[in-house]
């Protein structure tokens, strides 16, 4: 609990850190599993370390400036709430406060991240310039900021070309329903590809695809990094813009769907919560709702294949998916699942983290990458774009040229005969 401060003094989402900062025990068991614990050893860098850092600047026993170093290394990636025994709700913690900070302390924001989070990331047009941009000045990249290095390791090589997706894909064959898809934002620039294997997959097992117009981003980069009132900009309109009529509505990266999971907390207390729990009720992740529907039988592969899947940490820990991707993945007939070792640990890219925590995130991927090439898989595959594009650039930088795919690529090429 939080000792002299009422809840309600801070704000709608109070009695939600609250809650959490009363259910720590302090017992230990979220050290081990905690990616920041792992490589920097420190008590302020665990998730029971920040709760008490937290707790105190609420209470004001703590100036906020000495907390935030080791707030900011928190990858946010909630494997401590996989492991912790006392059911501490530390995602809804780290969320809430990083939003309270930015909102009501009023912190200087970092300007990169500022220019990412209002002006670049959420929109796709703006993105893709931008990329297109870093990849002309990659040769300059030496002469660059030291703030801007990490970002521009990070521009792809080649982007693919922009290929907009229909507003409506009807069944094929006998109909069974229809969804609604979010297309997300980043995911649309760095690996089109993706939504559209979605589309085909459902549209083959006989849904109607729609695609809302105007749905924008959904906010999840902001919120999870304290911008809670462009991230309740966002939600808002994205409520506006799901149809009513339709049996769900789908994500096809784990951050957005966690994001969207969390809009009754991120919109608590205003007019626009009830509708936002209806939404987060009828969102789940496209490998939930394959693994839920009779899917038309997979051809068999021409030759085996060895696949590693990754667990995206807010598909795995933030949503408890982690069983939905890999039966899908064991329905193809031919394919060899593999495990990849210390799998709860995130892969650094956590939204913006590896641009804003280079060298952690940057140890974290390298790890991941050398994990991936334990299995001596021909592919690995995950469920969202960060932890592709993540993967795949240290899975280079070890000199591997491995293939980094979203679970529905791997369906739609297996449906297609096309998975080499």
């Amino acid at each position: 609990m939080l000792h002299n401060i009422d809840p309600e003094s801070l704000g709608p989402r109070g009695e939600a850190m609250a809650a959490a900062v009363g259910k720590c025990v302090h017992c230990g068991f979220c050290l081990p599993a905690c990616p920041t614990y792992q490589e920097l050893e420190s008590e302020m860098d665990s998730p029971r370390g920040r709760i008490l850092l937290m707790k105190s600047v609420l209470e004001g026993s703590l100036e906020e400036e000495q907390a935030q170093p080791h707030i900011d290394r928190c990858l946010g990636c909630l494997a401590c709430v996989t492991h912790c025994p006392s059911g501490v709700e530390y995602g809804e913690l780290i969320t809430s406060y990083r939003s309270h900070v930015e909102d009501h302390q009023h912190r200087r924001r970092f300007s990169l991240r500022d220019c990412l989070m209002r002006w670049t990331l959420p929109y796709a047009n703006r993105f893709r310039w931008a990329v297109r941009m870093g990849k002309l000045t990659r040769p300059l990249a030496r002469f660059a900021p030291k703030s801007l290095q990490p970002m521009l390791d990070l521009v792809p090589e080649d982007l693919p070309p922009s290929s907009p997706l229909p507003e409506f894909s009807p069944a094929v064959g006998q109909r069974r329903g229809s969804v609604a898809m979010l297309v997300g934002c980043a995911q649309q620039v760095l690996a089109p590809d993706i939504n559209a294997s979605a589309v085909r997959v459902l549209n083959r097992n006989g849904y109607d695809v729609i695609l809302p117009r105007n749905q924008g981003c959904c906010g999840a980069l902001a919120w999870h990094t304290g911008e809670g009132q462009l991230a309740s900009k966002f939600a808002r309109q994205l409520i506006e813009t799901v149809p009513q009529d339709v049996d769900a509505m789908l994500t096809t990266a784990a951050g957005c769907g966690s994001a969207i999971s969390e809009y009754p907390l991120l919109l608590a207390g205003s007019k626009w919560e009830a509708a936002a729990k209806q939404l987060a009720d009828r969102t789940m992740d496209i490998s939930v709702f394959l693994d839920r529907i009779d899917l038309q039988p997979i051809p068999g592969l021409d030759r085996p294949k060895r696949i590693a899947y990754h667990d995206a940490c807010h598909l795995a820990h933030a949503q408890k998916v982690r069983a939905e991707p890999r039966r899908l993945l064991r329905r193809i007939p031919g394919l060899q699942l593999v495990e990849i070792a210390d799998a709860d640990t995130c892969c650094g890219s956590a939204g913006t983290y590896n641009i804003e925590q280079p060298e952690i995130a940057g140890r974290l991927g390298a790890r991941k990458a050398t994990n991936v090439l334990a299995t001596r898989a021909s592919a690995v595959v995950t469920g969202n774009i960060g932890c592709l594009v993540q993967i795949e650039k240290h899975l280079k930088e070890q000199g591997a040229e491995v293939p980094v795919l979203h679970t529905v690529q791997v369906l739609d090429r297996a449906y297609r005969k096309n998975l080499s």
